[in-house]
Order: C-alpha cells, then sequence, then structure tokens
C-alpha cells in the first residue's frame, strides 16, 4: 500500500543550501486586537503524557477560504478575514462564549473551532457545550444551537463535514480512564434553529489511547480516516491500564549535581544596543599566529590550528553569515590564556551595523545548534568551566552521551547524527477507518500501521485531498491518498515526491511545535518560541531527483510569545500561510510555493 519509486529518490543528495528571501517581503505582521492563549489549564490538573503531547500540537486557529477563525482569551469567538488583492486581515469578534464554571471534576480542554461551510462554525468552550453559529449579516453571527455530551464532558471538535443532508462534526473527549473517545456526532441539514441546551445526537464512537493526530474524510471511499498513534477500537475494547514500571525500569532523571559530563555549547554571548560579544573556548596553549579571525560586513571568518589539542572541538567558521551587520574598522577580538588554566577565552567584539537592533541569534539561522543568548555577561565565563570538565569527563572515559571525538560517519551526518535522536524523529502512526454509519468498511482492516514514523501532514487549508510525509532512511517521502473509483475500493498511496534528507534535517530542530507540507512543493518546520525568544519557520524545498543540493529557507515568525495555530489560505496566484501567535497574527506569503 506503501511503495515507494526508486526513479523518486536521490542516494546522492548532498544536503540543503540556504536560499535567502526576504523577511520584509514575505513577513507581514498584524497584532492582535483579540490576543490568544493557551493558558487554560489549572496547574494542579493532572495530565497524561499523551494528554500533554495533544495540547503541544494542538492548532488553535481553523481556516476555510479566505476565512479563519480563533477563541481568544476572553473567550470571544474571532473570525478572521483576508482580502487577497493586499493582503490585509480583518478581525471582528462574532460571538462571546459564556464563562463556564469551573469543576475540578473533569479537566479543560482547549477551546477549538471547525467551519461547516464560510457562514457556520461549530465551536466548543472546552468545558463541555458546543455552540452552533452562522451569519446573519454581513456583521452579525446568530447562535444557532447549544449542545453538550452525556455528562458534560469537555472535548475538542477536529472536523466537520456535510455528507448525505446531515453534519458530521468528529469530537475527541477524555473519558474515565486513560483512553479517548472519538465521538461522530449528527446534525441535520439545513442546521436548526433550537433554544436551550440540547443533547449531542452521537452516531458512533471509538476508542483509542491517544487524541487523533488528523481526521479527514474520504468522500470517495464515504469514510472517516482517523490518524493517530494508537488504534481506534469499539468502546467495548478493554481501556488502556496506567502503566507502572517495575523497579528495574525505573531511571533517575538527570540532575546538575550529577557526574555525567554534558558537552557545553560551542560558544556563548551576549549583546548591548550597540555591539555583541561572542566567547569561544580554546586550549590554553593556543598561539595566536594559530587564530585566524576575518570580519566582513555581513559574515564572520574564524580558523583554528586543528592540531593544538584533540580533546577540544575547535571552532570552524567560512564566510559564515551573521544575523546582521557589523562594522568591521570598529570590531575586534582578543585571546585570553588564562596562564595556568587549561582552556582560555576567545572573545569577539562586534560593533553593530544597526544601534538598537537586537539579534535573535549571532549567525544567521541554519542547521548550526541554537545557542541562545546569555544575559548576565558575567556567565559567558562559565563555559570555559564546563568545556574543562567535559573534556576532562573524556580523558577519563567517561563520555557517556555517546558523542565522541571523531566518528566515520557518511559526509552529510559527519559530526552531527545521533541514531537515537534520529531514529525518533517523527512519530509513529496508523489507520482506523470509519464509515458514516459507524461500521468499519469492507475493505479496511481493524487498523492499519504506517510503514514508518510520520514526518509531516499537509499544512490545514491547503486542500481537501490527504497526503502525508513518511521517514524513508534519512529522507522524507510523500504519498498522496488516490480518489477511489467507488465506495469499496481500498485505500491506495502514491509516492508522489520526495524530500530528501528531511528526516536528518528535523533532528536538529529542538523546539518545533508544528511541521506541515505543500505536497512536491515545501516543508515547513515552525518553531514553539516559547524560550523567551522569536520562534523561526524553516522552509525546506522539493529537489528532482537528480539535483545533489536542494534549498532551504529561514524566516522569522513571532517575535514573542509561542506560536499556536498555522494554516494556509489559497489565492490564484500563491499560498498564504497564516501563523496565529500569542500576540500577533503573522502572513508568510511570496515564498514561491
Amino acid at each position: 500500500m506503501f511503495s515507494t519509486k526508486r526513479e523518486l529518490l536521490n542516494p546522492k543528495f548532498e544536503g540543503y543550501k540556504l536560499d535567502p528571501i526576504s523577511q520584509e517581503d514575505c513577513v507581514a505582521r498584524h497584532n492582535l486586537q483579540y490576543t490568544a492563549t493557551q493558558a487554560t489549564v489549572s496547574a494542579n490538573t493532572h495530565l497524561s503524557f499523551h494528554e500533554v503531547q495533544s495540547r503541544i500540537t494542538h492548532n488553535h486557529i481553523s481556516v476555510h477560504g479566505t476565512r479563519a477563525v480563533y477563541v481568544d482569551a476572553q473567550l470571544r469567538v474571532i473570525l478572521v478575514e483576508l482580502d487577497l488583492k493586499n493582503l490585509s486581515p480583518s478581525f471582528r469578534a462574532v460571538f462571546e462564549l459564556p464563562r463556564p464554571i469551573a469543576t475540578a471534576a473533569s479537566p479543560r480542554e482547549y477551546p477549538s473551532a471547525a467551519f461547516l461551510s464560510s457562514s457556520e462554525i461549530f465551536v466548543a468552550d472546552g468545558s463541555g457545550l458546543l455552540y452552533i453559529l452562522r451569519e446573519a449579516s454581513f456583521t452579525t453571527f446568530q447562535l444557532v444551537g447549544t449542545y453538550q455530551l452525556a455528562q458534560s464532558t469537555p472535548f475538542r471538535i477536529h472536523s466537520a463535514t456535510s455528507q448525505s443532508g446531515a453534519a458530521f462534526v468528529i469530537l475527541s473527549s477524555r473519558n474515565d480512564t486513560v483512553d479517548f473517545n472519538i465521538s461522530a456526532v449528527k446534525f441535520p441539514l439545513p442546521l436548526p434553529v433550537s433554544e436551550g441546551i440540547s443533547s449531542l445526537q452521537v452516531v458512533w464512537q471509538r476508542r483509542g489511547a491517544a487524541v487523533p493526530i488528523s481526521v479527514s474524510y474520504d468522500e470517495s471511499r464515504r469514510a472517516f480516516m482517523l490518524l493517530g498513534e494508537f488504534a481506534y477500537g469499539p468502546l467495548e475494547t478493554p481501556a488502556s491500564q496506567p502503566y507502572t514500571p517495575s523497579d528495574g525500569e525505573i531511571a533517575p532523571i538527570p540532575r546538575a549535581s550529577d557526574s555525567e559530563p554534558v558537552k557545553p555549547p560551542p560558544y556563548s554571548w551576549t549583546q548591548t544596543t550597540d555591539s555583541v560579544t561572542v566567547v569561544f573556548p580554546l586550549p590554553s596553549s593556543t598561539s595566536t599566529k594559530d587564530i585566524k579571525v576575518t570580519f566582513s560586513n555581513q559574515s564572520l571568518t574564524l580558523h583554528v590550528q586543528g592540531n593544538i589539542a584533540p580533546d577540544v572541538p575547535l571552532p570552524h567558521y567560512s564566510t559564515q553569515r551573521l544575523w546582521d551587520g557589523i562594522s568591521t574598522s570598529s570590531s575586534m577580538w582578543t585571546w585570553d590564556r588564562q596562564g595556568e588554566r587549561h582552556i582560555g577565552l576567545l572573545t569577539l567584539h562586534l560593533d553593530k551595523q544597526h544601534e538598537g537592533t537586537k539579534w535573535s541569534h549571532v549567525f544567521e539561522p541554519s542547521e548550526d545548534a541554537d545557542v541562545p543568548e546569555t544575559l548576565d555577561p558575567s556567565e559567558l565565563w562559565n563555559i570555559r568551566e564546563s568545556l574543562e570538565k567535559y573534556t576532562a569527563a573524556l580523558h577519563t572515559g567517561t563520555d557517556n552521551d555517546g558523542t565522541g571525538l571523531s566518528s566515520d560517519l557518511p559526509s552529510l551526518a559527519k559530526g552531527e547524527m545521533d541514531d537515537e535522536v534520529d531514529g525518533s524523529i517523527g512519530r509513529s502512526a496508523q489507520f482506523t477507518w470509519v464509515g458514516l454509519d459507524g461500521d468499519s468498511p469492507s475493505w479496511a482492516p481493524r487498523h492499519t500501521d504506517l510503514p514508518n514514523r510520520l514526518l509531516s501532514t499537509e499544512v490545514p487549508g491547503h486542500s481537501s485531498a490527504s497526503s502525508l510525509v513518511l521517514k524513508n532512511g534519512l529522507d522524507g517521502v510523500v504519498f498522496a491518498l488516490e480518489s477511489a473509483s467507488g465506495a469499496e475500493a481500498a485505500p491506495s498511496w502514491a509516492h508522489t515526491s520526495t524530500f530528501s534528507a528531511l528526516s536528518f534535517v528535523l533532528a536538529s530542530k529542538t523546539d518545533t511545535r508544528f511541521t506541515f507540507h505543500i505536497p512536491s512543493k515545501a516543508v515547513f518546520a515552525f518553531e514553539n518560541g516559547s524560550r523567551g525568544r522569536a520562534s523561526n519557520v524553516y522552509i525546506y524545498r522539493a529537489g528532482s531527483p537528480t539535483e545533489l543540493w536542494a534549498k532551504q529557507a529561514v524566516l522569522r515568525v513571532g517575535q514573542e510569545g509561542s506560536l499556536l495555530g498555522v494554516g494556509a489560505i489559497k489565492s490564484d496566484k500563491e499560498t498564504v500561510l497564516l501563523c496565529l501567535t500569542e500576540k500577533e497574527l503573522v502572513l508568510i506569503h511570496n515564498i514561491r510555493v
């Protein structure tokens, strides 16, 4: 069912080259009058691992056509309309959800919403109520009805679709165990107007150990496709039990006082309004003549003679682009051997070309490790002590982290590959197919495992078709669900394109919140941005099977606050990405996809 085409793979692929695109030309920021939030759960609420994971990957924005909707921090339903001519969004608070009464009986869910059509929206308040809103005029929406599940169970909305004269909405809710119920609720069309709170008509339910990764409806097969880490079986399926490890399986959490060596960052840095200071630890035996530093307005070259001390990783940068411009005439470097110490400090003093500009990184974002700014200049000296402890541990044979100082790896991964990290990239997943009436289609097994880990799903709003990117060695292989000739045809997935080395480059991302793709065009890895710094989106473009290199671009998304949701709005000329942060709506456009 998932067969790769050899002619679409590129075993000679070398890597990605940075394709700089203008931040000013591609990113438009709009402050939110109605700010968004993800702080809806009490710190005292007990959440399972899979529940926490589903909240991290929850998409807070829903798109349809040129419209989007989200629920703000004050529980107002905010409608966003995008004018495609000038890429200008407008915001309207179309409804205010009643504030729920807080109870400790069942943890709240995030508010969620889904369009049935451009003028009809289903909204869940996260506390157990479903509201149906319909556009009454150009400026107002009216409440059509209010509904609840049995026992007022909190739930989230995953999708809404109209089929066979009815509307079907897929919900997920936590049950009394560690499992989740997936419920399909049905409404007649046109949607009736009702008063008071009515009970939802549940037409079928399934049970699984995690919230679905995605839910879609395949019209050609007249069946829902539930994609999740686990299968979704009938409610009578035995419930999962919380796992209790044995004494021999319990591993202590490493503490700062533990003796296991931790590899320090390659440098440390701080900044003022007019300068950037970067400190590299080097062996104290390094001679000044072994250090070669060259400044240009936009880049830095730093080479250190490599045979000084084989146990210390030495910096090596060749015309590495800096985050912003510097003044070469007033930039300088100093070398402090620190007397009898094993490690000295090479300090670069970079004079900012644009005074007052805050740098998010020292270097332009790339596949290198992201080194956060050290806010306290006195902490810069700690890097020397950290490296001394690290190298001492290596001499005594306690290099428990497995990094080593040398390795015989392929050129693409040399010095960077970590088998454990690379093997954990993406998510294990499987399909569960359910017909409109709740029965399993005759062609569908109880569940279908994906052959490899899931790296990406299609960006929401881009198309109604289904496509996935699966891990294939170092690559990411795009599979598209082919349309069926009849409702009894089994699913068939076609290998349509390949993102070479995608799994490898994603392994270097430690703060990724969403990974979406546009088939045969690009993969977007969005950072969360919750570490007190701006978030980026890394764009990996597809290349032909004969090209040795593909293009990569990096754009800043959020200036502050977490990234909460991503959606796509298509025009005749391009695809515009909508990125919802806690304080801004960021539009990414003109990126040639």
